[in-house]
């Protein structure tokens, strides 16, 4: 049974860690509805130029489904930014126990305890936007989730993040699927 605990625990951990975090920012001066077009201001960072690619063409493909169009003289400009760091969790499994046995057998023993550290990387994509005649930043929208293995869930990660991220965008609009 302990066996079976330790061999599920990655896939739990896995399992809560799927779902990107998100938030969203705006300014309460901007006015969406004089925004209809954007340009790159800032390009994310990425060691790895697939991943940077997907997170410029998800942004892209949001934004145009708001009925945005990229253009070099932009309304607004889009600045997105990538960081990652390193985070640990610790787990501690007991085994035995501080009273030995049941009933009448139990006495003073003494348990024994395995901890494992498990490392994990989180992403954060930061997106920023800012009013290209006033230079004024007008929304910013996070996304923040543990960086998964294989390409294939990453790239899962990244859809899902900046889907999210954007599901309410442009502010004042209603949530999709309303």
């Amino acid at each position: 049974m302990k066996r079976l605990a330790l061999l599920m625990l990655p896939l739990l951990l896995s399992a809560c860690a799927s779902t990107p975090t998100t938030t969203t920012d705006v300014s309460p001066s901007a006015d969406f509805s004089n925004y209809r077009s954007y340009s790159w201001l800032a390009k994310p960072d990425v060691n790895n130029p697939l991943a940077q690619q997907r997170i410029v063409d998800g942004i892209n493909a949001q934004l145009r489904a708001k009925g945005w169009t990229e253009s070099a003289d932009g309304d607004v400009a889009v600045a997105a930014h990538v960081a990652t760091s390193q985070k640990q969790t610790l787990d501690t499994f007991y085994s035995g126990g501080m009273y030995g046995g049941w009933g009448w057998r139990g006495g003073m023993g003494m348990g024994t305890s395995t901890t494992r550290v498990h490392t994990y990387d989180v992403g954060t994509l930061v997106v920023d936007m800012f009013d290209a005649k006033t230079k004024q930043g007008i929304w910013r929208g996070t996304a923040s989730g543990t960086v998964p293995d294989s390409p294939e869930k990453a790239n899962a990660a990244i859809d899902a993040g900046i889907a999210k991220m954007f599901a309410e965008f442009p502010p004042g609009s209603a949530p999709a699927g309303n």
